[in-house]
């Protein structure tokens, strides 16, 4: 099979490439920019473009697929080669179902705790040696790749993503799965961009859940009002499995789930990922691992990266990074660290970051989210702001959006480092949030420099 990839260099589409290659494809692929990790990792299995740019005598007429990614245009040369020329063309979800017609589907959604229930699950199945295929969305210790696709897995797990699925194909990506198994870990408007109100969001979710199979099961976390309410509008055929929060202690900065007449100790922490193990159970029991295997396994799962992430650690500091940016992220992180860590000052810094969080409108979602941090801090970059052609914040607006006494607002990464190596960490906890990278800092080298 000859697959070409349009925009090869994405954090999916290279660990797509690269899974099509382990299978034996050969594949091609161009981008106008590829930065690490996907330059080495394409580059060390010989699958990096030559040059940078779109190359329109790429797209030929025996390729067998043409996979476009989102950081095409609609007029990308290659794209309009390849309609031309009459060649199949797929999004990157379309392939993966193509790939995946003849498996048992699992898809996991949620606008919160995707990536780590995903990861659980894999972590469980891993474990107990029964092989499956997958799409995550962070690199995972033990697995080499962020997707596998084989002949012979009769499973696979993916991670439903609600963003949109190409530059030609406007529906969310979860929608073209067809799961045989869907899980809904809870509701919080996001993508303000392409979903203008919280009801067309919400309805996403519906599609998502009527696109079950027939006979499929759905698993949903019980604590969410609007997944509730599309539970109870779930076609008769599909069975129907919630969850919640389990019963845990906390002893010694430890967290144990109650099973039985025993503790189980965690490595992770944090209600919503508890919440995340009891769903990730669910989906286990659904493939045949009982209760007893997957507590067996859960206890040595560290997480997923950047998922409450813990970077380094001292006998009276802790600092971690977390994904969280949106505001139910955001107040969900807090809590887990405050509850985690009890004695301890909490120091939480977010980054305004994704086109959601950066946009006026929106910002008003972020009342209270930060409300239970000691020092609460808000990092944005205007020339992201520019960059992503939004209108300007102003600090007022933050100040007025976060209503949070003591907030403190930084525009520049260096004033923000400089802030922080004067803090006095003792007895303090750090917690850096964000989907960027608070333009260039180093998280491992920044906490080096503090404790």
């Amino acid at each position: 099979m000859k697959v070409h990839f349009i925009a090869i260099g994405g954090s999916a589409m290279h660990n797509l490439a690269l899974a099509l290659h382990y299978k034996g494809y050969k594949i091609t692929g161009s981008d106008d920019e590829i930065f690490d990790p996907a330059k080495s990792r394409l580059e060390r299995e010989g699958l990096l473009p030559e040059k940078e740019g779109w190359f329109p005598e790429k797209i030929t007429t025996d390729l067998d697929a043409v996979i476009l990614g989102m950081h095409a245009r609609i007029d990308n040369p290659e794209l309009l080669k390849a309609k031309e020329l009459g060649l199949r063309i797929f999004s990157y979800p379309e392939y993966l179902y193509e790939q995946s017609k003849d498996k048992i589907r699992v898809v996991i959604g949620g606008s919160h705790g995707k990536t780590s229930i995903t990861a659980m699950i894999l972590h469980a199945l891993q474990y107990h040696s029964m092989e499956t295929d997958y799409m995550v969305g962070a690199q995972l210790a033990g697995f080499d790749v962020m997707v596998k696709l084989s002949e012979s897995a009769p499973v696979i797990i993916l991670e439903g993503d609600e963003y949109l699925t190409s530059p030609i194909d406007r529906r969310p990506k979860f929608h073209l799965y067809k799961p045989h198994i869907a899980l809904v870990s809870g509701i919080a408007w996001d993508h303000v961009n392409v979903f203008p109100t919280f009801e067309i969001y919400v309805e996403q979710f519906s599609i998502f859940v009527d696109s079950i199979v027939q006979n499929g099961k759905f698993v949903y976390y019980s604590g969410d009002e609007e997944v509730v309410k599309i539970a109870t509008k779930t076609r008769k055929d599909v069975e129907k499995f919630p969850y919640s929060v389990p019963a845990y202690s906390i002893h010694n900065g430890t967290t144990f789930i109650k099973y039985q007449d025993n503790d189980i100790p965690l490595w992770v922490f944090g209600k919503h990922n508890l919440e995340n193990i009891e769903g990730a159970r669910k989906v286990c029991n659904a493939l045949g691992v009982d209760d007893k295997g997957f507590y067996e396994a859960i206890q040595s799962f560290k997480g997923a990266s950047k998922r409450l992430e813990l970077v380094k650690k001292n006998a009276h500091t802790a600092i971690y990074k977390d994904f969280a940016h949106s505001p139910s992220k955001l107040k969900a992180t807090i809590v887990a660290m405050k509850e985690q860590y009890p004695d301890r000052e909490l120091v939480a810094c977010m980054e305004l970051h994704t086109f959601s969080s950066l946009t006026k409108e929106f910002l008003k979602q972020y009342e209270g989210s930060m409300s239970q941090a000691d020092t609460p801090i808000v990092y944005f970059n205007p020339h992201t702001i520019s960059h992503k052609k939004l209108p300007a914040l102003s600090e007022e607006q933050i100040v007025e959006s976060f209503d949070l006494p003591g907030l403190k607002i930084f525009t520049d990464s260096r004033s923000l480092k400089i802030f922080l190596k004067e803090i006095n960490w003792n007895n303090k906890n750090l917690l850096m949030m964000s989907s960027g990278n608070y333009d260039g800092i180093n998280f491992e080298e920044l906490a080096d420099e503090l404790i």
